[in-house]
């Protein structure tokens, strides 16, 4: 993108400056909003990509003294108190008020969009070794994993220890009371419901954290020849049936602070509380994350005594939902085979297996945070792409 200005000049007595774009369009930024944003040495270190001006420096009803087009790619603005600012066309463009602008850039930042599945998912599958070694192939994985919010990868070594170099391959591992990784297997005196043989429901991992894992990785190490299947369920897709289906349910799941649990002995001895909504949506109405998990949502509840069967009614409604033939998707990991999710999207769960004098499956647990996830998926698109 080389735009180029056509004119610029200062609107409504100075507290706006219009740019006239040579392509015919328009933009209007507020002169509060370009003061605080100088990009001279003085108010912004280039080398940390951060504001150097203090707020309390800041005059909030500031107006431009003189506005001028340098050349075609720059404009020019001297402030009352005679400090010189100046602007290239490009990084003009991009922040644009417009609201065409303003989503071209949250899609550019933060990948929104979103494929939506049920029964009929076909996983994305990459290998293993070519995640690890080579850009474009890790940056699909990750675009993927945004998109759709599962992949699978296939040929890791049947170890323990391929996690942790995935991690390093995104960034850093997230540390949980259950350790850097984790062992899913068949232990006695459990400290967590999946380390047994039963049936595991529909769930997302660790809603009892104020801010939930992101993203899990289980890799498979040992798997036993009878039961054991996976099952995941697009927890978004679910969500948006629930919302059409019966608005008051989903009103319901989405207002309601349910209490959640978790006291033991792993890591380190832990007695964890939190309150999290089923269903978490943003500002727009979007659905940004799932906190479910039946095991470990708590005795107490901390709402009026008549909202708690209304509550119980719409969570029955969702939980249905969730287990719906049409929604569920079932799998069976092979040894070497790491499926990725994302935690806050996809609710997992697992088939009952046998149980026996010896471990007969074997997978090893670990997460990230979307943060960390978002920073390389950046860092491989820029370098993939070729982008500045």
């Amino acid at each position: 993108m080389n735009p180029g200005i056509q004119k610029v000049e200062a609107l409504d007595a100075g507290h706006f400056v219009r740019v006239e774009w040579e392509d015919g369009s328009e933009s209007r930024y507020p002169c509060v909003w370009l003061r605080d944003n100088c990009q001279c040495p003085h108010c912004f270190l280039h080398s940390a990509r951060a504001r150097r001006l203090v707020f309390e420096d800041l005059d909030v009803n500031i107006v431009v003294k003189e506005v001028a087009l340098a050349d075609r790619k720059k404009i020019s603005i001297t402030w009352p108190d005679e400090h010189a600012s100046e602007y290239e066309a490009e990084w003009l463009k991009k922040r644009c008020f417009s609201e065409e602008a303003r989503a071209e850039m949250r899609e550019d930042l933060f990948l929104p969009e979103r494929q939506y599945w049920g029964s009929d998912l076909q996983l994305p599958k990459i290998p293993f070794e070519e995640v690890m070694y080579d850009d474009e192939s890790a940056y699909k994985w990750l675009c993927t994993l945004k998109k759709v919010g599962i992949v699978l990868l296939t040929g890791a070594a049947a170890r323990q220890g391929e996690l942790v170099k995935l991690g390093h391959r995104i960034g850093f591992l997230r540390l949980t009371f259950y350790g850097p990784t984790w062992q899913v297997q068949d232990k006695a005196d459990a400290n967590n419901v999946a380390y047994t043989t039963g049936k595991l429901c529909f769930h997302t991992d660790y809603p009892v954290l104020q801010h939930p894992p992101g993203v899990q990785l289980l890799h498979c190490i040992k798997q036993t020849a009878a039961g054991g299947e996976s099952e995941v369920v697009d927890g978004f897709n679910v969500s948006n049936k629930l919302k059409k289906q019966n608005p008051q349910a989903y009103q319901i799941l989405s207002s309601t602070a349910v209490d959640y649990t978790d006291v033991g002995v792993d890591y380190c001895d832990f007695a964890v509380q939190c309150k999290q909504k089923i269903i978490d949506v943003d500002a727009r109405g979007q659905t940004v994350r799932i906190n479910y998990n039946n095991a470990t949502r708590d005795t107490v509840f901390d709402i009026p005594a008549e909202n708690v069967r209304p509550f119980y009614a719409a969570l029955k409604e969702f939980n249905d939902l969730l287990n719906s033939t049409e929604h569920k998707f079932t799998y069976k990991l092979k040894p070497g085979d790491i499926v990725t999710f994302d935690n806050w999207r996809v609710l997992h769960g697992r088939q009952s297996y046998p149980s026996g004098s010896e471990v007969t499956r074997h997978l090893e647990g670990a997460y990230a945070d979307w943060d960390v996830v978002m920073s390389r998926l950046r860092l491989l698109r820029k370098r993939v792409l070729n982008r500045d």
